[in-house]
């Protein structure tokens, strides 16, 4: 059964990591994908093996934005779901941490997921359907030491996922969050040994999650099976902070 079968989604920040593993699950479940990001060279090499699409876009920049919504229109005919999952870190204790080094963090959390949405809820509207999933984190809940920017960033998404979501209702689009906790990827495996152990004893499942299970999620959250689900956020974590 391929839940996503003749549907067209755009995710952010695909060229690896967790976008790139819902990007390779979308498409295994029947949909054509424009990989954004701005690592193109790998972004267009992921997308030639998924037969999809490849566009360089800064998601803090509403015309780059723009052009890739036009880019999964003009190419598939239509724009049914919006992953905004693009993300950097720039990790300091707040005493440290420079007004560019938080402006910037939120800027590509906050405010490209704010583009994000609102470019893609144009196109919905007018047709009337819609998915929209947004990467918050755990860290948006509770609060990560050294991460003011960060945090405060993927709190303020769920926050534009609850608003967007009664805003695009009526119109047939809904509006979820993904919040994953300690989830195995290059980044967090670079992480200090007492860090990642540290991590790990929040964990009552004793593991971290991998790039596939968030995936999952996100396309639970795509597909029809959430189909009376909007303005939610599900927690990825392995019951972390429960």
């Amino acid at each position: 059964m391929e839940l996503l079968k003749g549907k067209v989604a755009v995710v952010t920040g695909a060229a690896q990591g967790l976008g790139l593993a819902i990007a390779r699950l979308f498409t295994e479940q029947g949909a054509r994908v424009v990989l954004a990001d701005l690592n193109i060279e790998s972004a267009r090499r992921e997308a030639a093996a998924l037969d999809g699409a490849a566009v360089r876009c800064d998601v803090t920049d509403a015309g780059d934005v723009d052009a890739l919504i036009g880019t999964a229109v003009e190419k598939f005919g239509a724009l049914d779901i919006m992953v905004n999952n693009a993300g950097i870190t720039r990790d300091k204790t707040i005493g440290k941490m420079t007004p560019d080094e938080f402006r910037t963090v939120v800027d590509v959390h906050l405010y490209g997921a704010w583009l994000g949405t609102r470019a893609a809820m144009a196109v919905m509207r007018g047709q009337g359907a819609g998915a929209i999933v947004n990467m918050s984190s755990i860290s948006g809940k509770v609060g990560n030491f050294g991460q003011t920017n960060y945090s405060a960033a993927k709190a303020g998404i769920v926050g534009l996922t609850k608003a967007a979501a009664k805003e695009g209702a009526a119109r047939g689009i809904r509006v979820n969050a993904i919040q994953p906790g300690l989830i195995r990827t290059a980044m967090t495996e670079a992480m200090p040994k007492d860090a990642w152990d540290s991590k790990m004893a929040e964990i009552p499942m004793r593991r971290a999650g991998e790039p596939a299970e968030v995936a999952s999620a996100a396309l639970f959250l795509a597909s029809g099976l959430s189909s009376y689900i909007t303005g939610t956020v599900i927690e990825v974590t392995g019951g972390r902070h429960i």
